[in-house]
């Protein structure tokens, strides 16, 4: 008997480790099982969670609960084995989760990919190495040693017949891969104008009208400009060349940085800058041009001296103007006396103030 008591004691104590699995509410726990989502209506024991001792203890034994009602409510669901693993299907979610931006579009497709669909050609995932019989080892399908390997290779080019013997068939090569290069970068802007339905020509500037405006020559320029092995680096300015602007012209340049929106500041980000400009505006002084104040200030004192001036001078003579208002003025006294004339000069003429 003694051993089955030890045993009921033992098989007791390790049941009171793990809690049931039945967890009783009084109000139901609203469940979405799409999201793996349990909200709790019920209410919380505030004395409990004021209290710093037993606050812990407390919102663990709720989370283990809810958490509890989740998992039976997912069990209940059909259930099969993949991979010596018994998974669980979940149904669509019933809560709309927001977003902080929209559902991205699915990219378009290009031209060849358009028609690898419909041929029903599918992609191959392509070798880094292959095998060259005329240098015997193995060669990397790109990089710098693939540069290095055809260099190797190629140490010695054959001039066809029917071309000219003192052609530089290095020159030639090179010019073909530049011409490939630059098929390749127009044919990648045909497929950015075509996903943003622009018609555009064989040849030419893509315009709407018989006569291109000033910004799509602009446009043109640049893109032409941008087009050379050094992304139009070393490329000299037309006169009165303007930068060209618009949107979607960053794209149609090869290499040109593209700008990235700003993230989505925080609130407390956006509290400070939005006190950081307040506090500028509120501190902000008018700036002072000492030069000019001084320059005022000397003018308005010369002013205010010559009227001083006029102030002072006593009138001792007056004469009507145009205007009909009577002026002051002084008369000169001739040197032989009032009314007399200097024998001297013929002609006196009429005395000058």
């Amino acid at each position: 008997m003694d051993i089955v008591n030890e045993i009921l004691e033992r098989e007791q104590k390790k049941a009171e480790k793990y809690k049931p699995i039945i967890v009783e509410k009084h109000l139901e726990v609203e469940l979405d099982i799409g999201t793996l989502l349990a909200s709790d209506t019920n209410d919380l024991d505030l004395k409990t969670l004021q209290s710093d001792k037993e606050r812990d203890n407390y919102l663990q034994n709720l989370s283990r609960d809810n958490t509890q009602l989740l998992l039976n409510k997912v069990w209940e669901l059909p259930t099969e084995r993949i991979d010596e693993a018994i998974v669980v299907r979940l149904p669509a979610p019933k809560t709309v989760l927001p977003r902080s931006k929209p559902v991205p579009k699915p990219k378009p497709l290009t031209k060849w990919q358009e028609f690898a669909k419909s041929k029903g050609i599918t992609k191959k995932k392509k070798d880094k190495l292959q095998w060259d019989e005329q240098l015997q080892k193995w060669v990397p399908l790109f990089g710098f040693k693939k540069a290095a390997a055809e260099k190797e290779k190629n140490w010695l080019i054959e001039v066809p017949q029917h071309v000219d013997p003192m052609t530089d068939m290095y020159e030639k090569k090179a010019s073909e891969k530049s011409e490939k290069v630059a098929k390749n970068e127009l044919q990648r802007l045909k497929n950015i104008a075509r996903a943003r339905k622009v018609k555009i020509p064989r040849v030419g500037l893509p315009v709407t009208s018989d006569k291109a405006n000033a910004t799509q020559l602009a446009t043109a320029a640049v893109v032409a400009k941008a087009s050379t092995a050094s992304l139009g680096k070393f490329q000299d300015k037309l006169p009165k060349e303007k930068e060209a602007r618009g949107k979607g012209i960053h794209e149609l340049i090869p290499g040109k940085e593209r700008k990235r929106k700003a993230p989505i500041p925080t609130p407390q980000a956006e509290k400070e800058n939005n006190l950081n400009l307040l506090d500028k505006i509120l501190n902000k002084r008018p700036k002072i041009d000492i030069d000019k104040a001084v320059a005022k200030r000397i003018h308005d004192e010369q002013v205010q001296r010559s009227e001083e001036k006029k102030s002072m001078k006593p009138g001792k003579g007056k004469r009507k103007a145009k205007g009909g208002n009577a002026t002051n003025f002084t008369a000169k006294k001739p040197k032989g006396g009032k009314g007399q004339r200097n024998p001297n000069k013929k002609n006196p003429g009429r005395k000058r103030r």
